[in-house]
């Protein structure tokens, strides 16, 4: 009956179905494709810090940034490391489209240095027009178990360190009336995970900072963005994550994002001027609005993770923090 019924169709409206998602897709991707191109027009000659340079995600941003004509000024915590990144895009690009990029040291573990480096930035250019804060530093062990110099070393680099650069920073931007500040945030600044407290606790810290900075920068002209992902992918070969009801929420290969991906989405931003843009996959979403709407819910899923003391036990050995 089907094979009659198709053999009765018109040929015509059979060919449509596929040519209808050819085409569909072509736009899409015709349209990626232009969004691509202003964004990287728009930071053409543009003054662009990205913290931590030396991650996955800040490097593809270095590149892409780089490559699109940007003036940009690499942060990271080792000058060889930095050295050797800077030859690498100088080397791969056209000398004749791009700047060679300037390089400063910066630790946010070490919070005396920021007043000189804040200083060496604006030396670079005399200006800032867009910054990256990318850094993040990451811990996950039970409360008890972290002490409180770990929980000051965390807050230090996910906290007092971006908002340092950026009150330093602010002035330049607020005498020009423009630039913009992007934050890179963990889902974790909207929702608190078990063993994780530490670190939820100072990505909340810099989401409401930055939240509250872009009500008062407004008026200069100047833009303030955040990115919320769930988990930069990253993963050794023939790593095994542990299963749980919370875990779904970080998991790597399910759950993550690329560098790249993430890069992308940064450049869009710059045209766009997205407020905030959540990059996770339907469950985290799903769970933001539960911890909302349904908040004694939430709270049981969270509980339920924590299925014994020898989980916690073993949680307890990655009491030692891991850069993102």
């Amino acid at each position: 009956m089907d094979l009659e019924y198709l053999l009765s169709m018109d040929p015509a409206a059979i060919l449509l179905v596929p040519v209808v998602v050819v085409v569909t897709a072509v736009v899409i991707f015709l349209h990626s494709l232009v969004l691509k191109f202003l964004s990287t027009a728009m930071v053409r000659n543009k003054v662009v810090v990205i913290t931590d340079a030396l991650t996955g995600l800040g490097k593809e941003c270095a590149t892409l940034f780089h490559e699109g004509g940007a003036r940009v000024i690499l942060c990271g915590k080792t000058w060889e490391k930095l050295e050797g990144f800077a030859d690498n895009l100088t080397s791969a690009a056209d000398p004749k489209l791009t700047f060679p990029p300037k390089l400063v040291l910066v630790d946010f573990g070490d919070m005396n240095s920021m007043p000189d480096v804040i200083a060496e930035t604006l030396e670079c250019y005399g200006c800032v027009d867009v910054l990256i804060l990318n850094s993040s530093l990451k811990v996950k062990a039970p409360v008890q178990s972290t002490s409180l110099k770990m929980d000051k070393l965390v807050m230090d680099n996910n906290y007092f360190g971006p908002i340092t650069v950026a009150k330093g920073l602010l002035p330049s931007m607020m005498s020009r009336r423009t630039g913009h500040v992007i934050l890179v945030n963990s889902i974790q600044g909207k929702l608190a995970m078990p063993f994780r407290a530490t670190y939820a606790a100072s990505k909340h810290a810099v989401q409401a900072f930055f939240d509250c900075l872009r009500a008062e920068v407004q008026e200069y002209g100047i833009s303030v963005s955040t990115v919320n992902h769930t988990f930069i992918i990253s993963p050794p070969p023939g790593e095994k994550t542990k299963k749980s009801i919370w875990s779904i929420f970080s998991k790597q290969k399910v759950m993550g994002i690329t560098p790249a991906e993430a890069a992308s989405e940064i450049l869009k931003i710059l045209n766009s001027k997205k407020r905030e843009v959540v990059m996770a996959h339907s469950l985290p979403k799903m769970a933001i609005y539960a911890r909302s709407l349904f908040p004694n819910v939430f709270f049981a899923v969270m509980a339920a993770g924590v299925n014994n003391a020898a989980g916690v036990n073993n949680i307890a050995a990655l009491a030692d923090s891991e850069e993102l």
